[in-house]
Formats: structure tokens, sequence, C-alpha cells
């Protein structure tokens, strides 16, 4: 399943994204509603500030001689007090945010890592990696973030404008209707430029992913970019794409920045129409000068937070976008779950039969037609063919990897239907052509074979596997850490710390794919050795295009086109001079 092609055919649903949201924060409530109680008490404070100064001012306003200034240092301070405890409150506020913005990013990262595990081969197949690696770091934290500046902001904002405004009115109902007439216009406007940015958003957190990807591509491949001069062409392919970021970027912010400047405009209005009218009424002893003065800096105080919510609607936009991709994958539909009744069996004798397999990667283009094949314990089966014959494809459904369309695999004679996906994948060890190695120690890689594993075990594991005099030589020895897919090593001696690994395992059954074609004729020797020390007493399958490492299988099984055309023994296949006959040749005349 691809996920861009999956977020593009979601309808954007606003009331969906911040219903999961809330749920996401709901471990965290309790901090919320604390952190809605400082908000409340901030903002009562700071709406006390204006009345003081406005008895401050009506004090002063009594003339020379007639104020009284014990009075107006009274209202003064207590202006000052109520302005100071508030931005220490609204400091307490942003502290507990940091925190619950923390929690957050760690729940969601955990959530999404969690997902990895639980997807299916396809989803991988499918999706480039720095896309997904984009929605776990990016935009994470572009939702943590947000969290963390504006729930805050919009809590305040609300309180602010409700009690901002019932001190309008309290004290003029004229100037309050006045700084009414611009708010439809501002809601309106609102309205209409979040229809048009949320999707410039939703791309731009899109184009984003495309653009990791690529670096992610090209970083794991740059060797093999510059070996063949490449550069040029990868630098024009990326200037593409990041022209594409950059312009997804520019076209969702050139949009988004208009709402700050027009809401500031629309409030610049309204204050001028209440300096109007205020000075008339002032003239004709309606209001008093503090009245006016208090009525200002509410009115300030009224619109100054939505000016403030208008400059971070950008950043909620984008926090929705964010949380659509996040959301989005872990919508995506997890692997199939085992039968109800299906059983977790202990390690079995490694019998394996492949019965009339029918599959396609894409249900309408079949790739393996009625594949069958037998090999009982402790035998060798050799499964030979051109490229895109469907070798690995088999593995990849003995791995359960994929389920065919029809048929099915027996594995000891039971269904593997009916088995645990876990218990499945168990009775394999695998050596790949392709070696995996993570950054860590030489120990912690080899004992990924079996969990627990004690270092005598995963020592005895090494030496049979002809890795340990290297191991050695290192200067740590088994604690010595090897870089990140084992780049400070040979290809040979990363295959061998794999056969390590597989010689810990207690799997009965193994799979080696193609596991020498990476390294040199004297190194292969070496490989093929210890491969063929930790084939013995177990069931092997085989992949292999050097016809060589195969002749003393059990079975040798050739495919062309997703198809079995021949099977036999090496010597048998060569006398019927078929299929077999001509990839023997081929390698050998």
């Amino acid at each position: 399943m691809n996920f861009s092609k999956m977020i593009q055919k979601r309808p954007k649903d606003t009331k969906g994204t911040l219903k999961r949201l809330c749920k996401t924060l709901a471990p965290f409530k309790v901090i919320i509603f604390i952190v809605a109680f400082l908000s409340l008490l901030s903002c009562l404070l700071s709406l006390l500030g204006p009345y003081f100064c406005g008895e401050a001012i009506n004090e002063v306003e009594k003339g020379p001689g007639a104020i009284d200034f014990d009075v107006v240092w009274k209202w003064a301070l207590l202006m000052l007090f109520s302005y100071i405890i508030s931005e220490i409150v609204y400091l307490a506020i942003n502290l507990l945010m940091v925190l619950v913005s923390k929690k957050t990013g760690y729940a969601l990262r955990k959530e999404c890592f969690d997902k990895l595990h639980r997807l299916p081969v396809s989803v991988f197949d499918t999706n480039r990696a720095g896309d997904i690696l984009s929605r776990v770091s990016y935009d994470v934290d572009v939702v943590a973030t947000s969290i963390q500046a504006d729930i805050s902001q919009i809590l305040t904002t609300i309180i602010t404008v409700l009690g901002s405004f019932f001190m309008m009115v309290k004290i003029s109902l004229p100037l309050s209707i006045v700084t009414m007439v611009t708010l439809p216009i501002t809601i309106l406007y609102t309205i209409r430029i979040k229809g048009i940015t949320r999707p410039l958003y939703s791309k731009r957190s899109e184009k984003y992913g495309e653009m990791n990807g690529f670096v992610e591509e090209m970083f794991s491949g740059e060797k093999t970019i510059q070996a063949y001069s490449y550069e040029g062409k990868v630098a024009k392919q990326y200037r593409d794409i990041n022209r594409d970021a950059s312009n997804a970027y520019y076209e969702a912010d050139v949009r988004g920045v208009t709402i700050g400047p027009t809401m500031g405009m629309m409030n610049n209005l309204s204050l001028a129409l209440n300096g109007t009218l205020g000075s008339i009424l002032y003239m004709f002893s309606y209001a008093t000068l503090g009245q006016l003065s208090s009525f200002i800096l509410y009115s300030r105080k009224f619109s100054g937070p939505i000016n403030e919510l208008a400059n971070i609607m950008n950043e909620i936009f984008s926090a929705l976008s964010a949380a659509e991709r996040i959301y989005s994958f872990l919508d995506t539909e997890e692997e199939l779950p085992d039968k109800t009744d299906a059983k977790d069996y202990g390690y079995g004798d490694g019998s394996i039969e492949v019965r009339n397999i029918h599959f396609g990667y894409v249900p309408s283009k079949e790739i393996l037609h009625d594949v069958s094949f037998y090999t009982g314990k402790g035998k060798t089966l050799a499964i030979v063919g051109e490229t895109g014959a469907g070798k690995t494809t088999i593995i990849n459904l003995l791995m359960r990897f994929y389920r065919p369309q029809a048929g099915s695999i027996l594995i000891d004679g039971r269904d593997s239907l009916d088995m645990k996906v876990s218990s499945q994948r168990r009775q394999f060890a695998m050596v790949l052509q392709d070696t995996w190695l993570f950054s860590g120690t030489v120990f912690e890689n080899i004992s990924y074979g079996r969990d627990g594993a004690t270092m005598e075990e995963v020592v005895e594991a090494a030496k049979k596997a002809g890795i340990h005099h290297f191991i050695t030589t290192l200067e740590k020895e088994y604690d010595t850490v090897i870089s990140e897919d084992g780049g400070n090593i040979s290809k040979g001696q990363k295959q061998l710390l794999t056969i390590a690994r597989a010689f810990l395992s207690d799997s009965p059954v193994l799979i080696l794919d193609e596991a020498t074609s990476n390294v040199d004729t004297s190194t292969e020797k070496k490989v093929q050795k210890a491969m063929n020390d930790l084939m013995k007493g177990r069931t092997a399958i085989v992949i292999a295009h050097r016809l060589s490492t195969i002749e003393n299988a059990d079975e040798i099984v050739v495919m062309s086109n997703g198809s079995i055309v021949e099977k036999g023994t090496h010597s048998s296949l060569l006398e019927k001079k078929g299929a077999y006959y001509k990839l023997y040749r081929s390698q050998f005349s």
C-alpha cells in the first residue's frame, strides 16, 4: 500500500483528525486541565490590569490639587502586580506544555515504530524508506511543536477574548457594538483561507516526504553514484525534487502569511472606529477618560489574541496536515492476523511441502503458476533459474511475508496457516545475498540469532562459521562496534557473521539465497565451507546462480517464468539436456 496515494484519496477530515489528536492527548488530560485552570488565572489577572489603569486615570482626571496620589499609587501597583503574576503563571503554563509536547512526541513515535513491526512486507516494498521516516520523525515533531506552542495559545485566546468582551460591554455597549462590526469579516476570511491553505500544507508535507526518501536512497547508494560518475544527474534530480518541495513550502506560506496582516488591518480599523466614537462620547460626557482608556486597552486585549491566533494558523494547518499523514500511516492495514485456532508449534523435523501455489504481488498479474515441490528432513533442495523466474518469491511465501492466492505450504505436514506467524518464521534461519548488520558490537550482531545467547554460545557459533580468528584480531574482539550495515569490514566477513548468526539459531530449516554471489572466489570457498557445516542436520533450501555450489543437492528444482520446468539431481538433469543443462553449459562452456 502506497501512503502517498492513500492520503491523496482520503477526504480531509479535520474533525476526525482533531478527535484522534484529543485521543492521543487523553493520557495527559490532568496536566491539560491544570494548564486550562492556570490559563484562566493568568487571563483574569491580566484582565484586571486595564481596570486598575482606568481607575488610576480617573483619579488623575480630577486635576491639580484634587488628585490623591496614594490612590493613584495603589491602582498603579495593583496593575503592576497583576501583570507580573500573570506572566509568572504563563511561564508555568509553557513549562507544562513543553512536558506534554515531549510526552506526546514520545508516544506518537513509539506508536509509529510499533506499527512498523505489524505491517506487511508489501508496505516496505511500495513506499520509500525516507517517506516513512519523515512521518515518524518530521511530522511527529511538527505536531509536538504545535501542541507545545498552540494549545496554551488557544486556551488563553478564548479566555482573554471572552473576558475582554465582557468588560468592554460593561464599560460601553455602543463602543462594543462598533468593535463587533469587523468580527464577521474576520471569521469569514479565516474560514475561506483555511480551505485554501490546508491542501497546500498537505502537499508540502508530502513533498518533504518525497525529498527525504530520495536523499535516503542516494545516501545509501553514494558509492555506486560515484563509481558510475552519476553525480551530475543525481544533483539535477535532487534540484527538481528540492524545487518542488520549496515551491510547495512557498505556496503554503505565501497564502498563510496573509492571515496576520489582514487580521491586523481589521483590528486597526476597529480601533480607529472606537477612537472616533469614544471621543464623541467623551465630548458629550457619556464616558470618562478612564473608561475610554480601559476600553481601548480591553479592545486591544480582545483583538490582540485574535491577531496572534491568526498568525499561528499556519502552524495549526501544518500540524493538522502532519497529523493526517501520521494517522494515515497508523491506519495502514496490518499484516493479516493468525487464524483464531492457530497454534504456536515448537521446532519440527524441517520437512517442507509447497503444494499447487499460485501467487502474484498484484492479484491480476500472477507470477507463480501451480508450483509444487517437497523436501524432507535434513535434505538439500536447490532452486535455480534465470533472473525473475520466481525463486525469491518462493522464499517470501515460505516466510509468510506474502500469502498465496491459491495453494498451500505445509511445514512438518501441517498447513502453515494453522501455525502462528511467529511460529512459522522461527522454523527458518536465513543467510541472504544482501547481508544485514546493524550498528552494534560483534557479539550483539551474532546473538541476534537467538535471544538470550551467552558469550560462550556466540563464540562457538563464530568458530563454526570460521570467523572467530578474525574477531580475535579486532581491538576489542567481540565487543568491537561494527558500523551500520558492517561498513568497516569486508563483504566476506559480513557474510560469515550472518552465518555465525544462523549457527546460533536452532531453526530446523535453513534458507540460503544467493549467499555467495557477492564475494570473491577465495572468500567463496570459506563461505561455502561454513555453509556446508551449517547445513549438516538441517533441511536446506538453496537459491543459487553459481551452479557449482549446488551439485551435491538432493534435489534441484529448475524454474522459468514462474513455473517449475524440471526436477532432479545434478547428474540426472544434465543427462536430460534440458533447461538445467543449458544453464550449466552457459556457466562452464
